[in-house]
C-alpha cells in the first residue's frame, strides 16, 4: 500500500458566529442508554465547558486542524455520520442533516430522538446551496458521502466559502488515487467519536461510547467461531452485471471478521467496490449479507441472488444463508457494534 501523504501544517479553523459557552458539556450523569446497555454521559447544555478547554488540534484524514470553539451549525450528511452527532448529544450544535431516507430511524436506537430535535434539509444529495442556506459553520461528510468532485462539493470548494469540514475517517484517501481506508472500520468509528469528542469538548461521553462499543465487540468475539470454523462471508450491496461489495476499510469488514466471518473480501485495499462474480464463484462464501437500502428492497437483492444461474453452485445459495442487515448498520456510524451481535448471532447459529 502506498503512504499515506504527511500531515499537513495545522489549519486553524475560524470561530464560530456565537460563543462555545452554550455547547454541551461533558460533565454529566451517567445513564444506562435504552436498547444499548451503555452508561455513557448524558449530555447537560446548562453546563458550560471550562475556559481552558480551547483551542484544540486534532488529526482528521492526515492534517491537523485546530478549533477554537466548537462549531454551532454544524450540517452532516447520511444516516451514519448523522447519528455519530446524536449519539454523542450534539443536537444542538447541529443546522441540520440530509438524508435520502431516514433508515431504521424506528429501531430502538438511543439517539433516536435526535431526528425530531434536528432539521431535515434534504433527500437527495447534500449541495453547496443547502449548506450556505443552512449558515454552516462547519459540514462532517465524506468522500462519496456527499463530498465528490464530479458534483462540486468538496472540502476545498466550500473552505472557499467560508465553511470548515470534517471527513468520516472511513472515507479517506489513502494516497492511491482515489481509494479510500487508512484504518480498520471500527477504528474509524472510535477515532471519530474521540475527535469530535474533543472539538465539542464531550470528551467523557466520546470515551464512554467507545469503551462500551469495544466490550460488546470483545463479548461477541469470545463467542465467536475460531479457525477453520469460521465461515465465509461475503457482502452483497447492489449489482446485476457487477456486485458492489465491501473491501476491508468499509464497515462490513470489521462487522464480519469480529462476528466470527471470514471476509472474502478482505484482500481488497479499498472501502467500497465493484468485483466480477467470478470472484464470488471461486471465493464460495457461505454465508451472504445483503445491503438493505435504496430503491431495489432486500426482499428483490435476495430472489436475483438465489435464482443468478452463475451463483447456482455457490455454498450459501444453496443453504440459503442470506442475512439481511441495514445501510444503517453497515456503513461507519454507532449501529456497527449492534450489527457486529446481530451477526455474530447468525454465526453461531450455524454451528
Amino acid at each position: 500500500m502506498t503512504p499515506f501523504p504527511l500531515p499537513r501544517r495545522p489549519r486553524r479553523v475560524r470561530r464560530p458566529r456565537r460563543s462555545a459557552t452554550g455547547g454541551v458539556s461533558a460533565a454529566a450523569a451517567l445513564v444506562l442508554l435504552a436498547g444499548c446497555g451503555a452508561q455513557v454521559a448524558e449530555p447537560d447544555a446548562k453546563a458550560a465547558p471550562s475556559g481552558g478547554h480551547y483551542p484544540v488540534t486534532v488529526t482528521n484524514c492526515g492534517e491537523e486542524r485546530t478549533f477554537d470553539a466548537a462549531p454551532e451549525r454544524v450540517v452532516t450528511n447520511d444516516v451514519g455520520i448523522t447519528e455519530i452527532m446524536f449519539a454523542l448529544g450534539l443536537t444542538d450544535h447541529m443546522a441540520g442533516y440530509v438524508m435520502r431516507e431516514r433508515h431504521g430511524e424506528t429501531q430502538d436506537v438511543p439517539w433516536k430522538d435526535g431526528y425530531g430535535q434536528t432539521e431535515w434539509l434534504g433527500r437527495e444529495r447534500i449541495t453547496k446551496e443547502i449548506v450556505v442556506d443552512a449558515e454552516a459553520d462547519l459540514v462532517f461528510a465524506g468522500w462519496n458521502y456527499g463530498f465528490n468532485e464530479a458534483d462540486g462539493l468538496t472540502p476545498a470548494t466550500l473552505e472557499k466559502l467560508g465553511i470548515d469540514s470534517y471527513l468520516l475517517s472511513e472515507s479517506c484517501r489513502n494516497g492511491r488515487g482515489k481509494a479510500r481506508g487508512v484504518m480498520s472500520p471500527l477504528d474509524a468509528l472510535y477515532t471519530d467519536l474521540r475527535n469530535l469528542g474533543r472539538v465539542f469538548d464531550v470528551e467523557e461521553r466520546a470515551e464512554a461510547l467507545v469503551a462500551d462499543f469495544r466490550q460488546r465487540v470483545e463479548d461477541v468475539q469470545e463467542r465467536a467461531p475460531k479457525g477453520a470454523d469460521r465461515p465465509r462471508v461475503f457482502l452483497y450491496d447492489d449489482g446485476r452485471d457487477k456486485p458492489l461489495t465491501s473491501g476491508r476499510f468499509a464497515g462490513p469488514h470489521d462487522i464480519i471478521t469480529k462476528a466470527g466471518g471470514d471476509h472474502v473480501m478482505k484482500d481488497l485495499a479499498d472501502s467500497w467496490v465493484t468485483v466480477g462474480w467470478e470472484t464470488v464463484v471461486e471465493r464460495d462464501p457461505e454465508v451472504i449479507v445483503i445491503n438493505d437500502y435504496g430503491d431495489v428492497s432486500a426482499a428483490e437483492k435476495k430472489r436475483f441472488l438465489m435464482s443468478f444461474g452463475p451463483l447456482r453452485g455457490v455454498t450459501a445459495i444453496r443453504e440459503d444463508r442470506v442475512v439481511v442487515l441495514d445501510y444503517a448498520d453497515l456503513v461507519e456510524s454507532p449501529r456497527n457494534p449492534a450489527a457486529v451481535e446481530t451477526l455474530g448471532a447468525y454465526l453461531r447459529d450455524l454451528g
